[in-house]
């Protein structure tokens, strides 16, 4: 157990940010999914800022690794240019 009140303090924080991060994770990976869902070009490519600006905030905040948030932006990209109309 902590023995100063910061280092007390320090774990009830981590606690709160590990739950908010897991939060934005999810609702990404969410969007991710309805993204690749979808089978129509016109709502991807409607759908696509929001679901890269979620990526770009996880990598702002440190939650995920810049290169997996580009990687991922590219596949979705490609995948919606093989979508038909």
């Amino acid at each position: 157990m902590a023995n100063h009140k910061s280092a007390l303090k320090r774990i009830r924080r981590n606690e709160v940010v590990k739950l908010r991060n897991k939060v934005q994770h999810k609702s990404t990976r969410n969007a991710i999914k309805k993204l690749k869902d979808l089978k129509s070009k016109k709502a991807a490519d409607k759908l696509f800022p929001s679901v890269a600006s979620m990526l770009d905030k996880l990598v702002k905040n440190n939650i995920i690794h810049a290169n997996k948030s580009a990687n991922i932006k590219s596949k979705l990209s490609k995948h919606i240019t093989t979508l038909k109309k």
